[in-house]
């Protein structure tokens, strides 16, 4: 090789004989079979997609469940007395607290009691519970174990302003006595500014008011504390009661609570608003007697003679017409529903043998007949 001569790449000589080898080599290698040298699809993509949905729908899972709107909680200053049974799990005992408005959620409360272990933990027993407690001191309290300086008072649905005093001076052990509770509910205008559901019970006792319910009563609550407790029960447990239908037959929502305390001694929950219709269809007849016994009862204070319910007194309601002057029991809340929506009939009799088995008629001989 001479210097100074340029030297020219053999592949850049293109010459004819190149050209037919490089064009015969690529019409062999098309027929060639490559796939056992291409490269594997990765399966990589396919696993992290699904990871990626399985994550979304665990997140919005999660995401709808803490979004769920929470129910109204009892508010500061209210209290509920709750019972946790011997066997009941963390989310029967969260029902219980949902239903007794200690909590909002009962998932929420759930997922807590997991969250920090303390199913096993969970003491049966009487709480009083606030309104405006947490769930992380809800939970405290049930691990801790109730407390013994409440007495728990059970009022059941019928029962008389004195009957009442006579549980509250019994479940007090005497702290509270039945003649300081009888004074401390003896007038209802004490109570008007406070709570709006007395105003038409004028200066009339807060019989028919006292709700039946289960109370805890602190040491320290006095009788007027006690009897707030059981009109702000009355207030909160009546809230969604809709009065229009007593209204629109002449009555105004004291008088509904009256017909509702004369219909809870004559009926049972069963049949309460077929007996409240009895009652209207007799307010709104010609001769607008009610005739029940039960008024005069609660007069004598015992069950009364034929010669006392036809007596000229002010709770006979054979001899006057209408409704007597104040409710005759604090009733249950069926019986105010009752009143609130009753059955529709055109009945104006019923009557109930020894075995209490009732019967309902539109006319007297058919009234007659039911027990001849």
């Amino acid at each position: 090789m001479a210097f100074g001569k340029k030297q020219v790449p053999i592949s850049s000589k293109n010459s004819m004989a190149a050209r037919n080898a490089h064009a015969k080599a690529r019409e062999q290698f098309k027929t060639y079979d490559t796939s056992a040298i291409q490269p594997k699809a990765s399966k990589a993509p396919i696993v992290i997609c699904a990871i990626v949905v399985v994550a979304v729908i665990v997140g919005a899972f999660f995401a709808l469940r803490g979004c769920t709107a929470d129910a109204e909680t009892l508010p500061e200053g209210q209290e509920a007395v709750v019972t946790i049974q011997q066997g009941q799990g963390a989310k029967e005992i969260a029902n219980e607290l949902l239903e007794a408005r200690i909590i909002g959620n009962a998932d929420k409360f759930v997922d807590l009691v997991n969250r920090n272990s303390a199913a096993a933990s969970l003491i049966p027993g009487t709480y009083l519970f606030h309104g405006g407690m947490s769930q992380e001191d809800v939970l405290k309290a049930l691990t801790a174990g109730p407390e013994s300086t409440a007495d728990t008072v059970t009022i059941p649905e019928g029962l008389t302003r004195e009957g009442v005093a006579q549980l509250i001076q019994e479940g007090t052990a005497g702290r509270i006595s039945e003649g300081a509770f009888l004074d401390a509910t003896a007038d209802a205008a004490v109570y008007d500014g406070e709570f709006a559901l007395v105003d038409g019970a004028g200066d009339n006792s807060l019989e028919g008011f006292l709700f039946p319910k289960t109370y805890a009563i602190t040491a320290t609550d006095g009788a007027p504390e006690v009897a707030r407790m059981m009109l702000q029960q009355f207030a909160d447990e009546t809230v969604e009661l809709d009065w229009n239908y007593p209204e629109e037959r002449g009555l105004t929502p004291y008088e509904a609570i009256i017909l509702a305390s004369i219909v809870e001694k004559e009926g049972t929950p069963d049949n309460f608003a077929t007996v409240a219709s009895v009652f209207y269809n007799r307010l709104a007849s010609d001769r607008p007697y009610l005739e029940s016994d039960a008024t005069t009862a609660y007069e004598v204070g015992h069950d009364p003679s034929p010669e006392e319910v036809h007596a000229d007194t002010p709770y006979s309601t054979y001899t006057n017409e209408g409704l007597p002057p104040t409710p005759i029991c604090n009733p249950s809340l069926a019986a105010l529903k009752a009143v609130c929506s009753p059955e529709e009939t055109d009945y104006l009799f019923f009557y109930f043998d020894p075995d209490g088995a009732y019967s309902f008629s539109e006319t007297y001989d058919e009234h007659q007949a039911a027990f001849s």
